[in-house]
């Protein structure tokens, strides 16, 4: 029988069961991840909120397997069929999968050509040929023949015995299990184009004719291969290599040699033969092939699934402007640009629309209305929304600048992906009632640089769009696994209770929308929050809500200094002990880190708050309520590069990291298209992770190596000693050349087990950079 399911966790994630134990208790007992991780690590013994991510994961599929396991032995028992072997092979199922593999002969099914035959009493003869090969089946066959059941001759007879064998191969646990291995270990994916469909589906040409090792297979490539099968072009099918002329295939030699079936020249050996073949062709392979495909898609999204998750949280724990008054521009063309001015806490002060394009080219008159708004409400920061006229926004705003040097503006590109999908929600409606859906982007797009996760959170995360094929994953697991970012985020960061939204105290712990709602319900009709206490005020608001909420709620200029800092009501005391220690009070305390430096912890712990938390009570006192976030900076894209045709190789440029991926990252050199900094060219090192050198909204440094304006591509490298290349792109392609400019084979570099043939070198400029990526 297998361990406890918390010992088995504990040596999964490589923890002692004791913590397992606690951690698991607390979760059931409706404690959060991040109340948890930050307020329980006496109990837990440090775990951090990954681990805890992973343990409650865990923690869900192992339940689910003791569930699966009970109804299986109940469903087998029932049948009378449950033996002591069989009890003790359910009992020791690790995971689900094998456990299906045991019920599989017991699992009730609709009437099979199997069951038929044995219902008409052919399950001796198969038995016997199968026992003794010297037997002949057409001479034993004779006499079964039963024509009432459907039987009336030799070769149905044989037919019905053979489906006998089939299913009885088809259900042997320890046979699955070996072929499963071997596929998992030899098979390889091959994809072919459905004929007629070259045209139709010319952006999936690189996986025409492809093979690659499904245990290799990178989920980028597999993703691409799944969609090019659900959108009817390609054919996918997974083989084992073989050459017909070694012998059987060898599946078909697992098969036979589980059975005892060997060519001996006896009288049932080419009949067995035929059934093992007949086994493995019509029966098993095509389970396996569905089952291990599945199996590939699973993990495929998986690693999506935790590509997005990453992307998500570098966005939104990226550095805030901070509480400063901003104007906000969402660019167009023929509908003018919109504008929204925002004091420090995000409140709409003011609106306009200009119309400094085509057709009216009211520049001056557009220049006079910035400048006005700029002026009448003090604004510091012009937030630029990366879309469509960014640039000459840009260049607007550079203007702007330029006239009114007085005002010490700072313009900064933001991205607004899934600003059209706030302006237009029932939120945003709700926010701005009397405004106008374009001009609630504008305001979005200035508040994102104020702070972006106060208002990232207001979104959808899947409509962020820093994923990678976003699109074709699971959405529920997709949705679950964004929630739970967005949700360590908030409160890793902690908010302002005065002056949050309620989409954004809806994600700390212990609230959801209903109790956030009441929040702010209460906060408008009874004014500001004096102190954390006065939450318990709150409608719905209990005990259990307030210790999990608390410590991530803040009150900057409350009663109580303390409630301004990440320290849990719960441990104030713990801060009067410190106090009566060191004869201070606590607002002497707060800040003074060379005096926090020089006090043992060990000297305020009692039997509830150890050492763990009373360490993090003296950090937080040193910087009281301080911002995990990085210190804000922005990118200076290069005056005069506006488009592609702007871009030469070799120019170095500054921008900002848009997405990772596992084939690389995507930089805005504000040119209205991202470039592809390939893994390879992402430092002067073996990098594996691109996550390991830049996240999504870092600022970095490039150089173009090559730019195709057919195609839209650019190709970058991080590296500023790849030399770019010295020819332009042909229409059919160029010469590959490797990091130092030099023409090298493609094949040299091409990843291992794909198809030497049609794997770009891993450091060509832009056959490189984009034959992984297929889109962005």
């Amino acid at each position: 029988m297998l361990p406890p399911i918390e010992h088995r966790i504990a040596a999964e994630i490589g923890v002692q069961p004791r913590q397992v134990f606690a951690a698991v208790a607390l979760l059931d007992e409706g404690a959060t991840v991040p109340f948890v991780a930050r307020y329980r690590k006496e109990a837990t013994g440090g775990l951090d909120d990954t681990q805890l991510r992973t343990l409650e994961e865990r923690l869900g599929y192992l339940r689910e397997l003791e569930d699966r396991r009970a109804t299986v032995l109940a469903s087998i028992g029932e049948q009378g069929k449950l033996t002591d072997a069989l009890r003790a092979e359910i009992g020791g199922a690790e995971t689900k999968q094998r456990l299906e593999d045991l019920y599989l002969p017991y699992k009730p099914k609709r009437r099979t050509k199997a069951q038929i035959a044995r219902e008409a009493g052919i399950g001796p003869l198969a038995e016997a040929l199968l026992a003794d090969p010297t037997l002949n089946p057409e001479s034993e066959a004779a006499a079964y023949l039963n024509e009432k059941a459907g039987f009336a001759d030799v070769k149905s007879v044989l037919d019905g015995a053979r489906q006998i064998l089939i299913e009885q191969f088809a259900e042997d646990a320890e046979l699955l299990g070996t072929l499963r291995e071997l596929l998992e270990d030899q098979g390889e994916v091959a994809s072919s184009v459905v004929e007629g469909k070259e045209n139709e589906g010319a952006k999936f040409r690189d996986w025409f004719d492809f093979r690659e090792p499904i245990a290799k297979i990178p989920s980028h490539r597999a993703l691409a291969l799944l969609r090019g099968r659900n959108e009817g072009v390609l054919r996918l099918a997974l083989a084992v290599p073989h050459d017909p002329e070694s012998g059987p295939h060898p599946c078909e030699r697992r098969i036979a040699a589980r059975f005892s079936v060997r060519d001996q020249g006896r009288a049932a050996d080419r009949w067995l033969a035929d059934t093992v073949r007949w086994a493995w062709n019509v029966k098993i392979s095509l389970h396996l092939e569905l089952e291990l495909m599945n199996q590939l898609r699973e993990r495929a999204e998986e690693e999506a699934i935790r590509v997005f998750a990453r992307n998500l949280k570098d966005l939104l724990l990226a550095a805030p402007a901070g509480s400063r008054n901003t104007m906000g521009l969402d660019p167009g063309i023929r509908t003018g640009v919109k504008v929204a001015v925002v004091d420090a806490t995000g409140k709409v002060l003011d609106t306009a629309t200009v119309y400094p394009f085509e057709p009216r080219r009211d520049v001056e008159g557009t220049l006079a209305t910035l400048a006005a708004l700029a002026r009448r409400h003090t604004v510091e920061l012009i937030a630029i929304g990366n879309g469509t006229a960014s640039r000459e926004t840009d260049a607007l705003a550079a203007e702007l600048i330029r006239r009114n040097p007085e005002a010490r503006l700072t313009k900064v590109m933001v991205s607004e992906a899934g600003a059209s999908v706030y302006s237009a929600s029932e939120l945003a409606a709700k926010e701005f009632p009397n405004l106008d859906v374009s001009l609630r982007g504008a305001v979005s797009i200035a508040r994102r640089l104020q702070d972006p996760l106060a208002e990232l959170v207001k979104i959808d995360p899947k409509s962020i769009g820093v994923g990678q094929y976003q699109h074709d994953v699971n959405q529920s697991r997709l949705a679950k696994g964004l929630d739970a970012v967005v949700e360590d985020c908030v409160n890793a960061v902690g908010v302002d209770v005065n002056t949050a939204s309620a989409p954004l105290l809806a994600r700390i712990s212990g609230l959801n929308g209903t109790l956030a709602a009441n929040i702010v319900d209460y906060r408008d009709a009874n004014g500001p929050f004096a102190s954390r206490d006065a939450l318990k005020a709150v409608p719905r608001l209990g005990p259990k809500t307030f210790e999990q909420a608390a410590g991530f709620l803040r009150i900057p200029a409350g009663d109580n200094p303390l409630d301004a800092s990440a320290v849990h009501p719960e441990a104030y005391p713990v801060v009067e002990r410190i106090l009566a220690r060191v004869h201070k009070s606590v607002r002497e305390l707060m800040g003074n880190g060379g005096f926090l430096k020089t006090l043992e912890a060990g000297q305020f712990t009692d039997e509830r708050f150890g050492l763990p938390t009373v360490r993090d009570i003296l950090a937080e006192l040193e910087k009281p309520g301080r911002d995990p976030r990085p210190e804000f900076r922005t990118a200076t894209f290069r005056e005069g590069v506006e488009t592609l045709k702007d871009l030469v190789p070799g120019m170095m440029l500054e921008g900002v990291v848009t997405n990772v991926t596992n084939f690389g990252a995507f930089v805005d050199v504000g040119v209205h298209q991202d470039g592809l900094v390939h893994v390879s060219a992402l430092a002067d090192r073996f990098v594996q992770d691109p996550h390991s050198v830049v996240k999504a909204g870092q600022v970095v440094k490039v150089k173009v190596l090559e730019v195709d304006l057919q195609r839209q591509r650019i190709a970058l490298t991080m590296r500023m000693g790849d030399e770019a290349a010295r020819q332009p792109r042909t229409e059919h392609g160029n010469e590959r050349r490797g990091p130092g400019g030099k023409p090298q084979d493609a094949r040299r570099n091409a990843p291992r087990n794909a198809p030497r043939e049609r794997q770009p070198a891993a450091n060509n400029a832009l056959a490189a950079a984009f034959a992984r990526a297929r889109q962005k």
